[in-house]
């Protein structure tokens, strides 16, 4: 691959569930409003950070995994 994981299994499934919630609330109540699509790409960046355990501003940082876990 092409980046290490830097996002824990816990993180992963926490950062999926928020961003689904993130994705689908501004299309319940929002609408194509101003916070309704900042709200939706906030969203999907949490959905792909999770499905993928690599997150850019994290690596930024140094943060890294556990390599015993």
């Amino acid at each position: 691959m092409f980046y290490v994981k830097n996002v824990p299994t816990w993180e992963r499934w926490l950062r999926g569930m928020m961003g689904i919630a993130l994705l689908v609330a501004p299309i319940l109540y929002l609408g194509w409003s101003t916070l309704g699509i900042v709200l939706g790409v906030m969203g999907a960046m949490g959905v792909m950070t999770g499905l993928f355990g690599y997150c850019p501003m994290c690596a930024m940082v140094g943060r890294k995994l556990d390599s015993k876990k």
